[in-house]
């Protein structure tokens, strides 16, 4: 599980160029990298938003299957 340190550094990334901070937490050949790509070609506040959802609400770890806040 990542530390807070690392979320909070995702996050600064996220708002300054969503798709960078959605690669450094899923990867470059992800669905969320490719889905969050297009946001911020068609818009930048909506990449944002995806961008801040995935890193925030979306666990990288594979064993964990539940969808949960950081804080749960």
């Amino acid at each position: 599980m990542a530390t807070r340190c690392e979320i909070f550094c995702e996050i600064l990334i996220a708002i300054l160029l969503p798709p960078l901070g959605v690669c450094f937490r899923h990867g470059c050949c992800s669905v969320e990298f490719c889905i969050c790509l297009l946001l911020t070609l068609l818009g930048y506040v909506p990449g944002i938003i995806y961008a801040l959802y995935v890193i925030v609400f979306i666990n990288r770890d594979p064993d964990d299957y539940y969808w949960r806040p950081l804080n749960a």
